[in-house]
């Protein structure tokens, strides 16, 4: 399988929580990472950085950010120009979408450790 860098954009150091085990699943399949947050800490053996530097290189965006706290991420989401965005549930943001459809990013109502766990990400 070949990497695919992935932000993960809702990182948290909460081990509870699904933004957490996709960082190390998606770690564990080979898949370099960053990790975007407002949490302190670390995931994976990766720090977690605030939404501020474009990263230009990311082939996957996956969303643990409801869709009431994106708006003010539009910019830096949209600018990173990722090949995709996978909107997990609880994440599913029309507005956004559209938005990013529109600049030739791929988008999907999908949720990222299923799609480790079946071989489709």
């Amino acid at each position: 399988m070949a990497n695919k860098k992935t932000l993960i954009l809702g990182a948290t150091p909460d081990s509870s929580r699904y933004a957490y085990l996709a960082a190390n699943r998606l770690a564990k399949a080979g898949h370099d990472i960053i990790n975007v947050g407002i949490k302190k800490g670390d995931v994976a053996g990766v720090p977690i950085e605030p939404a501020e530097d474009i990263h230009t290189d990311v082939d996957t965006i996956t969303l643990y950010i409801g869709p009431q706290n994106q708006p003010p991420l539009y910019d830096y989401i949209l600018n990173t120009h990722p090949k995709r965005i996978i909107f997990n549930p609880g994440t599913e943001n029309s507005e956004l979408r559209r938005m990013a459809n529109e600049k030739g990013i791929e988008t999907e109502y999908a949720c990222t450790l299923v799609m480790l766990s079946i071989g489709a990400y």
